[in-house]
């Protein structure tokens, strides 16, 4: 590694399918091994802990009880922000000065603690939680699984490796959240995914040039045999498929849309790419879609960030 670059890392691995206490263990693991390979920042897939639900692609969504089986041990086995796991990842973050970008099923705790959010969690190199950011829109059969964010968690966080923000999975299809980031002046962008394949390593190319940004996406390299024989949907609804259900297709780009690292296919290995920080203002002297290349006099763009809670606590005004 040059002198004066940062070295980035997108974990491409499988955890320990819905189980959430292994799967911390291996993600620290993970962490320890792009630290020690020079890595500032790790970025991993969406969902890693506990799992991906891929079920909801397999069985139909009106066989209710298979269903609730899966979401109850799913739910059981979510995080909850803060949380021990959360306390876990940023022990290591801490420990070694890494930044850590995770994707986490999220158990709404601040109301009913039965729904479930699809979650992008951000650890300083200091060890602190730097903040979440839930999914605005589940695709198709996720909406099974998980709720809908509001965008008040919407950020972009400035670090000494640069401003860093990010996207899940198809939200980065979403073009008003992702000039939402480039206005707010990031530069670094991480894509927590279950996608792969085309078109979406042509999309973080594209993004990566459009926002003049580094892209980190971010896969799991799933196998069937990740999931344990125990689980009664992979032998009722699983039986026809075989191999690699996702090959992962994991990539780091870089601001002119060169892709860097990857795409990783079928195994899991932890991509890196170094990083200078002029590469973080240079490209952006022929494009700056919030800058020099905005029309701000022609395009208006509003972004709610108010919280919407289901419940505000009023104080009783008698006291």
């Amino acid at each position: 590694m040059e002198r004066d670059t940062l070295r980035l890392a997108a974990v491409q691995a499988a955890p320990e399918f819905l189980d959430l206490e292994r799967s911390v263990d291996k993600a620290v693991r993970l962490v320890e091994e792009a630290a020690a390979n020079g890595a500032r920042l790790a970025v991993f897939p969406e969902a890693f802990l506990p799992g991906y639900p891929l079920w909801i692609w397999f069985i139909p969504p009106g066989h209710t009880h298979p269903l609730r089986k899966l979401y109850a041990e799913y739910h059981r086995n979510s995080v909850t922000v803060p949380g021990r796991a959360v306390d876990r990842l940023g022990e290591v973050a801490g420990d070694l000065g890494v930044t850590v970008a995770i994707g986490v099923s999220e158990r709404n705790s601040e109301a009913s603690d039965s729904s479930l959010f699809n979650t992008l969690l951000y650890l300083g190199p200091d060890g602190k939680l730097l903040g979440r950011h839930r999914k605005l829109v589940p695709t198709a059969g996720e909406r099974l699984i998980w709720a809908q964010g509001d965008g008040s968690d919407l950020e972009v966080y400035s670090l000494p490796l640069g401003r860093l923000s990010g996207l899940i999975c198809w939200e980065n299809y979403m073009p008003l959240a992702r000039y939402a980031l480039s206005a707010w002046g990031e530069q670094i962008h991480v894509a927590p995914t279950w996608d792969r394949g085309e078109p979406w390593i042509s999309s973080m190319r594209h993004i990566a040039k459009e926002s003049r940004c580094f892209v980190i996406a971010c896969c799991q390299a799933f196998h069937k045999d990740h999931i344990p024989d125990g689980l009664a949907f992979k032998a009722e609804y699983l039986a026809g498929a075989d191999g690699w259900l996702n090959p992962g297709h994991s990539l780091i780009a870089d601001p002119d849309g060169k892709i860097l690292a990857g795409p990783a296919e079928k195994e899991e290995v932890i991509l890196y790419a170094d990083l200078r920080p002029e590469q973080l203002v240079g490209p952006r002297w022929q494009l700056d879609i919030a800058g020099h290349y905005a029309r701000p006099d022609i395009f208006e763009l509003r972004v709610k960030r108010k919280p919407k809670p289901v419940i505000v606590e009023e104080p009783d005004e008698s006291d």
